[in-house]
């Protein structure tokens, strides 16, 4: 008797246990989330933990079924001014600089950028062999990439990153004697030394990985449309770049043991890039030896060009689409004035020099809002990473040889020792420390017109929002993803991460 009666109370508690399971299954939890916001009212990275709340939310779905492109990574650049402007720093300065850009606990860079050769961002004019004439580059020589600083400097950054990080390699130019015009700036590379040129690219590989810095990936050419005649650069068609590939590079890399190379095509800006992405993914002879397209943001100050993003992904949907290059340019630094950076008061190179069809592509904008929308819209539109321009400045913004001032994301001041960490470092290391190489771009729908969002899932599982807003007044925020739900909000005129483990 009492052995049936226990029977009975256990498949009463099993049935009551069924029930309350199936009943859970359909309720919704409250999700685990850490946020971190960046603002004009002077948070910077702040980790926040109290939050408004009213019946009116925006509502945000993640849906990570829904899967894109794999992140690349995010980052900026190596360049022999950044280099120069470290060493003139004190040692706990220039520590600063290279903990706040590759430590766990700074932006943590993945992706990275240096020049081949020197660029508008040198001291001077520079190559590796200025011997005339020296087909078998029996006089090529790193040397001056040690004695400016720069390779010091990528190794400082190597032994602090836990993770490491990649670098792609970019040539401003050949040196002037492969050239038709013998010019540094402007001119197209003689068909007679294109063999050099492509064992030149091999022999930068060699020797950099020497001195124990490994090159993920190349660019062919930066800005091979040229940029006015300004600073160095080479000319190409994209049949004339695809013909080099095709031809020269790729197969040099080849038989040199160096297949695993990433070469990246056009490295301009995203307004011309159908034409290149239609000739270097013609076919497959074409396409072989790419690996993907490298793009500048310099068309226009807040236009994205999501339809030509989306154009050269569907022309080769399984090769890298790279943002490779991006700053305020034609401007000099705001020193220690964070509210400059959220105010519409900047203006680029367009807004004197564009013609007056292409004036409105080029209005006046505020920084953080140009890199906060245009990253949030690239990784919308299946660009992989994101690598941002010269890491250091100094208060002209420069130096630079040709005297193109722009503006980095930590700026020094050489003669008092002072370093000021802008606002756009801040809105770097939004994407950069949270988002990490190998993560997925998942689905994000935001039913507002105003506030962008973009999510990704991380390799450790984990899910990172970035929710923008620029409008003038503080948002409340409904995450929903699957049967978990959160309610945060969001000043006016901020950026912010939100971790979801």
């Amino acid at each position: 008797m009492k052995k049936k009666y226990l029977i009975k109370i256990f498949f009463k508690l099993l049935v009551i246990c069924v029930l309350l399971s199936l009943l859970s299954c359909g309720s919704t939890r409250e999700m685990n989330v850490q946020v971190y916001e960046t603002s004009a009212n002077g948070s910077s990275l702040k980790q926040i933990t109290n939050f408004s709340n009213n019946s009116s939310s925006i509502l945000i779905t993640l849906n990570p079924e829904e899967q894109y492109q794999t992140i690349t990574g995010f980052g900026g650049a190596f360049t022999e001014s950044s280099a120069f402007l470290v060493t003139k720093l004190s040692e706990s300065n220039r520590k600063k600089i290279m903990n706040a850009y590759f430590g766990e606990d700074g932006a943590n860079y993945s992706l990275t950028r240096t020049h081949i050769n020197s660029c508008d961002f040198s001291l001077k004019h520079y190559a590796y062999d200025l011997v005339d004439g020296d087909k078998n580059l029996d006089h090529f020589s790193i040397d001056e990439d040690k004695k400016n600083n720069l390779i010091p400097m990528i190794l400082e950054a190597k032994a602090i990153s836990k993770e490491g990080f990649k670098i792609i390699a970019s040539p401003w130019t050949s040196p002037p004697w492969m050239k038709d015009n013998k010019n540094w700036v402007g001119g197209k590379l003689l068909h007679e030394y294109y063999d050099t040129w492509a064992l030149y690219f091999s022999k930068y590989i060699d020797a950099y990985k020497k001195e124990g810095i490994d090159i993920w990936g190349i660019t062919v050419e930066n800005e091979p449309h040229g940029n006015g005649n300004n600073w160095e650069s080479m000319l190409y068609s994209p049949q004339e770049m695809t013909n080099f590939v095709q031809n020269n590079l790729g197969p040099t890399l080849k038989k040199e043991g160096k297949s695993d190379i990433k070469i990246l095509g056009y490295d301009q800006n995203r307004a011309g890039i159908k034409e290149w992405v239609n000739e270097m993914y013609k076919e497959e002879k074409s396409s072989n030896y790419y690996s993907g397209t490298a793009i500048h943001w310099y068309e226009s100050t807040y236009e994205v060009f999501p339809e030509d993003l989306q154009y050269a992904h569907k022309k080769a949907p399984h090769k890298y689409l790279i943002q490779t290059e991006a700053c305020v340019d034609s401007e000099v630094p705001h020193w220690q004035d964070d509210a400059w950076y959220w105010k519409k008061e900047a203006t680029d190179w367009g807004w004197d020099w564009a013609s007056e069809k292409e004036k409105y592509l080029h209005p006046k904008y505020a920084p953080v809002n140009r890199y906060a929308v245009d990253i949030i819209g690239c990784l919308n539109n299946w660009v992989d990473g994101w690598v941002d321009w010269n890491m250091v400045l100094d208060t002209k913004g420069g130096p630079n040889w040709f005297k193109n001032w722009c503006v980095a994301p930590v700026i020094v001041d050489t003669d008092k020792d002072e370093v000021y960490l802008t606002p756009l470092y801040y809105v770097m290391s939004h994407f950069s420390k949270f988002m990490r190489p190998g993560a997925l771009k998942i689905g994000c729908k935001i039913d507002n017109k105003e506030v962008l969002a973009t999510a990704v899932k991380n390799p450790d599982g984990s899910i990172v929002l970035v929710v923008f807003n620029p409008t003038e007044k503080k948002q409340n925020l409904e995450i929903k993803l699957t049967n978990q739900t959160k309610i945060i909000s969001i000043n006016a005129s901020a950026l912010q991460t939100v971790v979801i483990r």
